[in-house]
């Protein structure tokens, strides 16, 4: 593991590639937002369906956007969380895709 810090060490562009293409993977943001018409439920549901979450990740992702507003419930590419985006409103839940700052 020593050797392989001190190659990257000669090779700082290696470092700011990796690191550029690490951040451009994910730099969206599907955000779910709070309202006082959907169910904890139908959020639930809607998460597990559109979002492939789990239970519990559905569960805890409801529960932030209850008591923060919203709360971004995915992270990756802007075509893909558009789709998603779609199916959730589509159900009639707000959300919207952010850039990540």
């Amino acid at each position: 593991m020593r050797t392989r810090v001190e190659n990257m060490a000669n090779k700082p562009w290696q470092n700011e590639e990796v690191a550029f293409m690490t951040s451009s993977k994910h730099s969206y943001s599907l955000i779910v937002w709070n309202d006082e018409v959907n169910s904890f439920d139908w959020v639930i549901e809607t998460l597990i369906d559109i979002c492939s979450h789990t239970i519990e990740q559905a569960e805890q992702c409801a529960l932030l956007i209850h008591t923060k507003g919203k709360y971004a419930v995915k992270q990756g590419d802007y075509d893909k969380l558009k789709t998603l985006c779609e199916g959730i409103t589509d159900r009639g839940i707000n959300a919207t895709v952010e850039e990540m700052t």
